[in-house]
């Protein structure tokens, strides 16, 4: 009996001294940025309306530059060690949040503008030019989208970044985790193909989408084709329709106030 109660103590040392290590070390850092300021900004600064006719997410860009908490957003993007993330899904996130962020940004520094091209030339457009630092190096909104995020492979980024302008797929009213990012993804696609002014529209036999899949119709390839992309999330199109991607795309701020 004695000896079992020697045992049994010197287990329950043995437990409390790995507890006590596991205390001891330093706390591991987040995979993922804190988002929590970039959602609390969305949250203020985003609202539904109308502009151009187009029901859309509105942002108010004034009101964001104004906000205490914008500068931390963009030190959520920048100051971030890209090393840390872990996973294909938290790089997913990442760098959908760092375009949506960064397209801000970049009307911001050009404010007050009409459109996010209005920021670019002929020679320099706005998608190549310099807008920020993701791990201590310069990047462009191109060199985001079609570096980094297109070759990730999944199509549905296109439904999920948003270049400030009314054609463009809502700005989500929360950042993308990789937790929840499957479900945000979807939700993005099924919204933006519901939008009969941007997304899909049908008249008489032919299906008119958005330019956005005639621009990157080889990355849908890997989903068997746009048309099949596009029926996931609207199950409700007829079999045979003829697909044109020549919804107009407008390239208006998607800003606040009617127009």
């Amino acid at each position: 009996m004695y000896s079992q109660i020697i045992t049994g103590m010197s287990k329950i040392h043995n437990l409390l001294a790995i507890l006590i290590f596991l205390v001891a070390l330093p706390c591991a850092k987040a995979a993922e940025p804190d988002w929590r300021p970039y959602e609390q900004l969305l949250a203020s600064h985003t609202r539904s309306g109308i502009s151009y006719g187009v029901s859309l997410t509105q942002v108010d860009y004034v009101a964001i530059s104004n906000n205490p908490a914008w500068p931390r957003v963009l030190a959520s993007i920048e100051d971030f060690p890209t090393t840390q993330l872990a996973n294909r899904q938290e790089q997913l996130s990442y760098y959908i949040n760092a375009y949506n962020i960064m397209a801000i940004k970049m009307v911001l520094d050009h404010w007050p503008l009409e459109s996010i091209k209005d920021a670019g030339n002929f020679f320099r457009p706005v998608w190549k030019q310099t807008i920020g630092k993701i791990n201590g190096k310069s990047v462009s909104l191109h060199e985001i989208e079609h570096e980094i995020l297109r070759p990730m492979g999944d199509p549905r980024i296109h439904m999920a970044i948003v270049c400030a302008s009314v054609s463009c797929p809502d700005l989500r009213s929360e950042a993308y985790t990789s937790t929840k990012l499957e479900r945000q993804m979807d939700e993005q696609s099924k919204h933006f193909l519901s939008n009969s002014n941007k997304g899909v529209r049908i008249e008489e036999n032919t299906l008119h989408v958005s330019k956005i899949f005639h621009w990157f119709e080889d990355d849908f390839r890997a989903q068997g084709g746009v048309e099949k992309f596009i029926k996931r999330y609207r199950r409700d199109l007829p079999d045979v329709l003829e697909l044109k991607a020549n919804l107009p795309y407008d390239w208006s701020l998607n800003t606040t106030g009617e127009k």
